[in-house]
């Protein structure tokens, strides 16, 4: 069978599917998933969007940038490392000093690739604790302050779909996105009674630099090799799957994990 190599599909223009809607992302710096998420949020109309990350210098940058392309009204940063309960209460502190919380992404996560045999108790809890510890902090702060103001908002996380399928190397990070995909079923029905929605994408291979950094050729031509279209996916591919669950085209959604994926089974 000859493999096929596709190329990506034109950016898609905005519909003003956020309009008005004041929004937070986590771990948006950078150049990968949740900075094409910011800015996505932010050309659907998003009335602010406040972003976080723990990387000082790549946050600044971002929000200049963000600013110089939207306006400085609509953009905040404030660094934030989802490990520390303390700097989550801070980031939505500025949300709500800017206008509010209707959504909360969360994309924040580290993965890494070591044997079962090889892994450390530090490297498996420092995984655990940034990928699924960081997302349930974020849900819960997110999600009390959403009830305290009546409102009826949405969260949405980021999976991964090693949390359904095995990869070698891969225990820490499949056990705690597999996690992501059960806080966020449980979650949901916690919170439907206040109005708010909870989902989360569950995205195979998206390119960014950073994963160009931290995984070796060999290993991304593999993964590659897996994607029917033969290409891993653009971050704003995956963004804007978020936006949608962020959306009110999402509206009778809760509880669910959306596979963002072209992978075979």
């Amino acid at each position: 069978m000859t493999r096929i190599r596709l190329a990506p599909p034109e950016y898609l223009p905005p519909h003003d599917l956020l309009r008005g809607r004041h929004v937070v992302v986590t771990a948006a710096a950078g150049a990968g998933i949740g900075s094409a998420t910011a800015v996505r949020c932010l050309e659907e109309g998003a009335a602010t969007v406040v972003i976080g990350d723990t990387h000082a210098g790549r946050l600044a940058a971002a929000e200049e940038e963000l600013a110089e392309r939207f306006g400085a009204d609509r953009v905040r940063s404030q660094v934030c490392d989802v490990t520390d309960e303390s700097q989550v209460e801070a980031l939505l502190d500025l949300a709500e000093a800017s206008g509010g919380l209707d959504v909360m992404i969360n994309n924040a996560g580290l993965g890494g690739t070591v044997s079962i045999l090889e892994m450390t108790d530090e490297q498996w809890s420092k995984v655990l604790d940034v990928t699924l510890g960081g997302t349930f902090r974020c849900v819960r702060a997110a999600a009390r302050r959403m009830v305290a103001a009546g409102t009826a908002g949405v969260i949405v996380n980021n999976a991964s779909v090693i949390g359904w399928r095995a990869q070698e190397g891969q225990a820490h990070y499949a056990a705690a996105k597999a996690g992501v995909m059960a806080l966020t079923r449980s979650a949901a029905i916690d919170l439907a009674p206040h109005g708010i929605r909870v989902n989360a994408v569950s995205p195979s291979l998206a390119m960014h630099p950073f994963l160009e950094k931290v995984t070796s050729p060999e290993l991304l031509d593999e993964l590659t090799a897996r994607e029917a279209f033969g290409r891993a996916a653009e971050p704003w591919e995956i963004a804007n799957v978020m936006v949608f669950l962020a959306s009110g085209y999402s509206s009778y959604m809760t509880g669910e994990v959306v596979s963002v994926s072209s992978q075979h089974a």
